[in-house]
């Protein structure tokens, strides 16, 4: 087998990322997400979980669990506070990822890494991986998106925006750029062209 590529996405909220990452876990790619292990260490039971507590407060707990809407509440509207969250928690993210791939390397089950990584540029984590694909949509439709799946408003979607890099110098910086224009059909051709690029 050729050498077990390790591939990045990334891009701006509710661009398209997860949409993209089924589309390649479908084709035979193991995939994880940096979201999902946020979640899971978000938690009192956690090492880094405990660290956030100690951070932000006991008043980030709801029924004995961390409430990620409280927490949200407090980083965005302090970017110091945020950069503190984000020492705690990006290392542990690192440590996830490489151990899934590691794991993935080892079982040689699939043909491709991929992880769904919103902060990759930020935080200076693209060298890590052998290319990175940056998902670029339309900001009304990602905008909209946003809003419908957490309930939140505009203002929220710019504020977390402002903390980003924007979707076109995430673009800019990629190795490959995927345009969602809000066709899925589109969107899962690119991926498959994409995905057998890559696994040639």
């Amino acid at each position: 087998m050729l050498k077990y590529r390790k591939i990045a996405v990334t891009g701006g909220l509710s661009s398209g990322k997860s949409s993209v990452c089924r589309f390649f876990k479908d084709l035979g790619a193991y995939v994880v997400s940096a979201d999902l292990i946020v979640h899971q260490l978000l938690s009192p039971e956690t090492a880094p979980g405990q660290k956030v507590i100690h951070l932000l407060g006991e008043e980030i707990l709801v029924d004995r669990q961390i409430d990620r809407s409280k927490v949200a509440q407090k980083v965005f509207n302090n970017p110091e506070l945020l950069k503190s969250l984000e020492k705690i928690l990006h290392p542990a993210v690192w440590d996830e990822i490489e151990r899934s791939y590691q794991t993935a390397y080892r079982e040689q089950n699939t043909s491709l890494f991929v992880a769904e990584i919103p902060l990759l540029f930020e935080a200076g984590a693209e060298n890590i991986y052998d290319s990175t694909i940056a998902i670029l949509a339309d900001p009304k439709v990602s905008q909209q998106h946003f809003m419908d799946a957490t309930g939140l408003d505009a203002i929220a979607y710019e504020k977390r925006m402002a903390q980003q890099l924007s979707p076109y110098e995430k673009a800019h910086r990629a190795d490959y750029v995927i345009i969602n224009n809000g066709n899925l059909v589109d969107v899962q051709e690119m991926v498959k062209i994409l995905f057998d690029q890559l696994t040639q």
